[in-house]
C-alpha cells in the first residue's frame, strides 16, 4: 500500500480526540442502504423535482456520488454480489432464487463464500441486518446463520407492506384472493407484523433499535438497511400518498424529459447525454382517456409516496446517529438493487390486481410507462444490461472525511462494494471458508474515489454481465450487449452515448470481436453458463 492510500486510510478512520477518548475502537460504523426497483433519476439529487428526498439529499450534498455506479441488473444476483464480493455465479446465484440444477445458478449462497457480515463480525463488529435478504431461506442460508448478530425482515424476493386484511385465507403457498402473507423473522424467530402496521416503517424501527442497542457498546457497529420499497406492490401511507396528489397528472413523457433536464444540470449525467429513444411499448400521454389519466397518475402517486417514507425512515436512523453520538464517525453509503421495473400491468407469482391502487388490500406493480421516466435518462429496465437496467444512484457520505458536493465518474460496481468495508474496517478477508479455499474478492475498494485520490475506481480489467442469458461488458468507453436475438450484436460508445441511442456494432468488428473474446474468457473462469442453455429461464422484456 502506497503512502498517499495510508494517508486516504487514516483520514478515513479518524475520530475527534474528544470522541476517541469515549471510544476505544476508532474504526468507522457502517451503514449501507439498499432499495429495490429505485430508477436511476428517482431521486431529487439525481433529477426527480418531484419526489420529496430530503435527506438522501442532504447526503448527497455533504458526501459525494457516483455519475456511473452498476449493479447485476436484479435482485438477488446484485444482493449475492454486493454480499460476498464476488460475482453471482461465483457466489451461487448466477439466476435468481431458483435452483437450475447448477451449483453456480443456485436459489442461495455457496458455503464456501464469506459474507460481509461474517468478515466484519469476525473483525470485531457488531453486525446487523434490517429488511430484505433474498439470497436463501433454508437451514444454514439465512442471516443469523451467514454473520449477523441481529436481523429483523423477510427472506425472499417480496412482501406485501400491510399485513392482509383480517378474514383473508391464505392456501399454503401463502397465496390466495391476492394475498400473499408477511413473513418476517426478528433474530431468528417468527415475526408477525400487526393491522395497519407498515412494513416499511418497521425495517426503520429496527434499523433505529439496532442502532441503539449497538451504540451501548465500544465496538463499531455495520448495519446493513435493506429496504423493500418501491418495489411492488404499490402500497403506502394515506398521508404519503397525499403529498402527491396533482404532481402526476402532466403525464410520463415531460417527467421523463423534466428529470433528463435535472439530471444535466445537477451534473449526475454528462453535459453532452442525450434521451434515450421513446420506448415503443408506451402509449404516449396525450393518445390516453381522461380516466387513464387519472388512474395512470395515482399509480405514481403512491410509488413517489414510497420512496418519500424510506426517505423519512432514513432520516430517522441519521437523527439516531447523532442521538448516540455516532454520526461523526459512520460512514453511510446507499444504492438501488437494480433499475426501475418495466413490462405491463400483470399478476405476478399468483397475485391479482385488487382494490384501489396503494391500499393494504391492493397487489398493483409498476409498469414501463412510468418506469421509462425512472431509469431517464436511461435505456430499458431492470433486468437488462442496458444503462436502465444496471445504471444506480450511488452516494456515500462520511462528516468530515468525504468532501462534500462531489460527483465523479466513478464507474463503479456492486463488486466493490465489499473491499471497500473490508478496508475501511481493516478488516482480514479469509483465504477459507468452511475449510474450502475461496476465491480472492473480485472487485477494487472504492477508497481512492471517496477520498478524492481518484475519479474512477482503477480496476485494471473490464466489467461483466451475464444474467438470463444476457450479455455485457464495459471497457473503457465502449460497452458490448448482446440481449436481443432480433438485434444480435451491440456496441455503444458509453463516454458519447450513454443513451444507447446508436449501435456501432457494424462500424467497429474489431472492438466487438475482442470484447466477446474477453466475455468467453471470463465466463470460462467464473463459472458462467456460455451458451446459456435453451431451456433455461430466458428474460425480455
Amino acid at each position: 500500500m502506497n503512502t498517499a492510500r495510508n494517508i486516504a486510510l487514516a483520514s478515513l478512520g479518524m475520530l475527534s480526540a474528544s470522541h476517541a477518548a469515549a471510544q476505544k475502537d476508532t474504526r468507522p460504523n457502517i451503514i449501507f442502504i439498499m432499495v429495490d426497483d429505485l430508477g436511476f433519476s428517482d431521486l431529487g439529487c439525481y433529477g426527480a423535482s418531484d419526489i420529496q428526498t430530503p435527506n438522501l439529499d442532504r447526503l448527497a450534498s455533504e458526501g459525494v456520488r457516483f455519475r456511473q455506479f452498476y449493479n447485476n441488473s436484479i435482485s438477488a444476483p446484485t444482493r449475492a454480489s454486493l454480499i460476498t464480493g464476488q460475482f453471482q455465479h461465483n457466489a451461487g446465484m448466477g439466476f435468481f432464487e431458483r435452483d437450475l440444477g447448477d451449483p453456480h445458478y443456485g436459489d442461495h449462497l455457496r458455503s464456501d463464500v464469506a459474507t460481509f457480515g461474517e468478515v466484519l463480525h469476525n473483525a470485531g463488529y457488531t453486525t446487523l441486518l434490517s429488511g430484505k435478504w433474498h439470497v436463501g431461506a433454508h437451514e444454514g442460508q439465512r442471516p443469523w446463520e451467514r454473520g449477523f448478530d441481529h436481523f429483523f425482515g423477510f427472506l425472499g424476493g417480496a412482501s406485501l407492506y400491510y399485513a392482509p386484511p383480517q378474514g383473508a385465507k391464505t392456501d399454503k403457498n401463502e397465496r390466495s384472493r391476492g394475498f400473499r402473507d408477511v413473513k418476517l423473522f426478528k433474530d431468528g424467530q417468527p415475526y408477525k407484523l400487526e393491522q395497519g402496521k407498515y412494513l416499511t416503517q418497521e425495517i426503520g424501527n429496527h434499523a433505529v433499535e439496532f442502532i441503539g442497542d449497538a451504540a451501548k457498546s465500544d465496538n463499531p457497529f455495520f448495519l446493513y438497511l435493506a429496504f423493500n420499497a418501491p418495489h411492488w406492490p404499490l402500497q403506502a401511507l394515506p398521508e404519503d400518498i397525499a403529498k402527491y396528489k396533482g404532481v402526476y397528472d402532466g403525464g410520463w413523457d415531460s417527467l421523463r424529459t423534466l428529470r433528463y433536464e435535472n439530471a444535466k444540470k445537477i451534473g449526475v449525467v454528462s453535459a453532452n447525454q442525450e434521451l434515450t429513444k421513446h420506448d415503443d411499448l408506451v402509449n404516449p400521454w396525450n393518445k390516453l382517456s381522461v380516466i387513464e389519466k387519472a388512474f395512470w397518475a395515482k399509480r405514481q402517486e403512491v410509488y413517489a409516496a414510497m420512496v418519500d417514507r424510506v426517505d423519512q425512515e432514513i432520516g430517522r436512523v441519521l437523527a439516531k446517529l447523532k442521538e448516540v453520538g455516532r454520526d461523526q464517525n459512520t460512514i453511510i453509503f446507499f444504492i438501488s438493487d437494480n433499475g426501475a421495473q418495466g413490462g405491463a400491468e400483470r399478476g405476478i407469482g399468483g397475485q391479482i390486481a385488487t382494490g384501489e391502487v396503494g391500499t393494504p388490500g391492493s397487489y398493483h406493480t409498476q409498469n414501463s410507462n412510468w418506469s421509462q421516466a425512472g431509469d431517464s435518462p436511461f435505456r430499458n429496465y431492470k433486468s437488462t444490461p442496458y444503462e436502465g437496467g444496471i445504471s444506480a444512484p450511488f452516494i456515500a457520505w462520511y462528516p468530515s472525511q468525504i468532501k462534500g458536493g462531489r460527483i465523479v465518474d466513478g464507474i463503479g460496481h456492486i463488486i466493490d462494494v465489499a473491499p471497500t468495508f473490508y478496508e475501511l474496517a481493516k478488516a482480514k478477508y479469509p483465504k477459507k471458508q468452511n475449510g474450502n479455499a475461496i476465491l480472492p474478492l473480485a472487485g477494487k475498494s472504492l477508497v481512492p474515489v471517496l477520498t478524492g485520490k481518484a475519479d474512477v475506481v482503477n480496476r485494471g480489467a473490464p466489467l461483466f454481465w451475464e444474467w438470463a442469458g444476457n450479455q455485457a461488458v464495459r471497457e473503457g468507453k465502449w460497452k458490448y450487449v448482446h440481449a436481443d436475438p432480433k438485434l444480435g450484436d451491440e456496441l455503444y460508445d458509453i463516454e458519447n452515448d450513454r443513451a444507447e441511442n446508436y449501435n456501432v456494432a457494424a462500424e467497429h468488428p474489431e472492438i466487438v470481436a475482442s470484447l466477446k473474446k474477453k466475455f468467453e474468457d471470463w465466463a470460462k473462469k467464473n463459472n458462467v453458463k456460455n451458451p446459456y442453455p435453451s431451456e433455461w429461464p430466458h428474460f425480455r422484456w
